[in-house]
């Protein structure tokens, strides 16, 4: 899929980019599979904020994506590729033999009239889901599972792939898009290929209403604001932090402070992290 720019007639045009779309060959969702999205701007359920900077956006149907992929030994036909407003990968439009339709992530490749399978003696092809176990070292994968049966949990967003680096006894070990190595069980399932959408990074918003269209409200720095509003504020002219590091706006420590707890059961399959160090 392509960027298309667009002419500069007003000013938040000139430097504004978006995708062509030029995967995309059915326009309108699959009725039965999809559902009303219920939105909360960022409250729980006593009203209160929880997250920040979330609120508006324009309205949205969900999905129901198949991360399961259980139906195993029954091919599909690809009906079309579809645009999904709740995520930056495409998704792919399946009919089974027996008439049952879902929806999975498009892989990059798969286009309409191309059969697809699930289950163990499926073909190792572009938008196949097989267990690890069946897939070839070195093969790129996605949407992979975490615990079997449980659904895809990992790599699922666009352009977006993990490979195979090796399989020894219970375990696979997976190379993830972050650099971190990983085993994960062998009965878990993958599917072929590479997450489709690969340019979505490189979309330009061009300006603010275009984000508030996706449901994303202000941000506002902290070192702008009054001392009793934020650690950051304060100061005559740009002030620094004035703190041995920065703080979020209830003064508990922010970026780069790791918060994954020392003895997660998960450690241990944890071969490499990202930064390249071992799990100690």
């Amino acid at each position: 899929m392509g960027i298309k720019t667009y002419n500069p007639y007003t000013p938040s045009r000139r430097n504004m980019t978006g995708s062509d779309f030029a995967e995309i060959t059915k326009t309108t969702p699959e009725k039965s599979l999809t559902t009303s999205l219920k939105k909360n701007a960022g409250r729980n359920n006593q009203g209160k904020i929880t997250v920040r900077h979330q609120g508006g956006g324009n309205r949205r149907k969900y999905r129901i994506i198949d991360f399961k992929r259980r139906k195993d030994g029954i091919p599909a036909t690809v009906i079309g590729i579809e645009y999904d407003p709740n995520r930056t990968a495409n998704i792919a439009l399946i009919c089974y033999a027996d008439g049952e339709k879902a929806y999975i992530l498009a892989p990059a490749g798969l286009t309409d009239g191309m059969k697809v399978m699930n289950g163990p003696e499926a073909e190792v092809r572009v938008g196949n889901c097989l267990p690890l176990e069946n897939i070839p070292v070195g093969t790129q994968i996605h949407n992979i599972e975490l615990i079997p049966g449980k659904g895809g949990q990992m790599v699922r967003s666009a352009g977006l792939s993990a490979q195979l680096m090796a399989k020894e006894g219970k375990y696979a070990t997976l190379r993830l898009p972050s650099g971190e190595m990983r085993m994960v069980p062998i009965q878990c399932r993958a599917t072929i290929g590479v997450i489709g959408n690969g340019d979505h990074n490189l979309v330009n918003i061009g300006k603010a209403g275009r984000k508030r269209h996706m449901g994303v409200r202000p941000t506002v720095r902290g070192s702008v604001m009054n001392p009793n509003d934020h650690p950051h504020g304060g100061g005559e002219g740009k002030a620094p932090v004035g703190r041995p590091g920065p703080c979020t706006p209830w003064g508990k420590p922010a970026l780069g402070l790791k918060t994954r707890k020392k003895n997660k059961q998960s450690n241990k399959l944890i071969v490499r992290r990202r930064d390249g160090r071992a799990i100690k």
